[in-house]
């Protein structure tokens, strides 16, 4: 049986594994991708706005400082990158794994049967394709309760006047004084989305499991007092902050909104994180929960093994000795006569 190494368990080697294990938590995924993009089809509550409170709801329309396809980018890319450089250096796939969830089974299984001259190629290409585990459930969870929220809420933007009414002219119910948009119903429908921001929220999903999982594999805990290592936890969430700051400056969202969405988003990446790993300060920070029990389970098999080979010896020297004492029996029955007869003789 050989040794336990570590750093050992590659896509290669242990990739199967790791992915059938853990087929359910990709159909949760799935199901979470379904739900956010219902979410995000479907219309939020209109919430009453009145001609006295578009006083704080009539800012300009901007440009976002950050734009949409920027969040996914910075919250999601970035994280999963210095994931796979982490896997490149250790080539530990339960940590790729639990950082990061593999594309398909199928692929999976016919990367095995690759020659041995392509894989280190195909190595590469599937982890490109792997989606991150905890990284993925932070961001897609924290996704789905932002856009619920945001849909059940329906808080008008600070420029909700200017989406309203592109003109400038307002135009109110005459009994409820409630607005009668006039602009562009997909931007108005945006318009309703205010509370708690997708921006910030999503980037302290992805950002704060990212500062999670540095703070656990630089051991930022270890009791040794390195001030910068603190420094580097604390500069994805800094990042998250500026995005969540642009929101506002952007007059995107209310402060509430920012705050609110940074709090989802950094509690759901604490408890996804939890779900995979350890606590940093922990003595075994550095590894996910199912890289040491599967360290576990193969030390449990090697001493079966050792057991076995003991029994095995154990049986094998009764049987040898069990036969020498069969042959002793055979060689004394067989020259007994010739004993006797030469007694005999001597007699005579």
């Amino acid at each position: 049986m050989p040794e336990i190494q570590l750093g050992a368990h590659t896509l290669r080697s242990h990739g199967v594994k790791v992915a059938r294990t853990h087929m359910h938590d990709w159909l949760i995924l799935l199901l979470l991708v379904v739900i956010d993009v219902i979410l995000n089809v479907i219309e939020p509550f209109h919430r009453f706005v009145g001609r006295d409170m578009m006083t704080d709801l009539s800012y300009p329309l901007k440009d976002n400082t950050v734009p949409f396809w920027a969040v996914p980018i910075v919250a999601i890319l970035l994280p999963f990158v210095i994931i796979l450089v982490y896997y490149f250096i250790r080539r530990d796939v339960y940590d790729l794994h639990h950082a990061i969830l593999g594309s398909s089974q199928s692929l999976i299984d016919f990367i095995v049967l690759i020659p041995d001259v392509c894989m280190c190629c195909i190595d590469v290409i599937t982890q490109q394709i792997m989606i991150d585990t905890g990284l993925l459930f932070s961001v897609l969870i924290t996704g789905v309760i932002t856009d619920a929220i945001k849909d059940a809420v329906g808080r008008p933007r600070p420029d909700f006047f200017w989406r309203c009414f592109p003109d400038g002219k307002g135009v109110f119910n005459n009994v409820t004084t409630d607005v009668m948009c006039t602009g562009v119903k997909s931007v108005i429908k945006e318009g309703h989305k205010s509370f708690p921001s997708g921006h910030t929220s999503w980037s302290f999903a992805g950002l704060g499991f990212l500062s999670w999982y540095l703070s656990g594999k630089i051991r930022a805990f270890d009791r040794r007092g390195h001030v910068a290592k603190l420094c580097i936890i604390f500069l994805p969430l800094l990042v998250a902050a500026l995005i969540g700051i642009s929101r506002v400056d952007d007059y995107w969202h209310h402060w509430q909104d920012v705050f609110a969405g940074g709090l989802i988003g950094l509690t759901v990446a604490s408890f996804c994180y939890l779900q995979f790993f350890p606590p940093p300060y922990d003595i075994d920070g550095w590894g996910p929960h199912a890289y040491f029990q599967m360290l576990a389970e193969s030390r449990n098999g090697s001493e079966s093994y050792n057991n076995m080979n003991c029994l095995n010896v154990r049986q094998s020297e009764l049987q040898s000795v069990y036969i020498d004492s069969q042959h002793q029996n055979v060689l004394n029955r067989d020259t007994s006569p010739i004993l006797e007869g030469a007694e005999g003789e001597r007699r005579h």
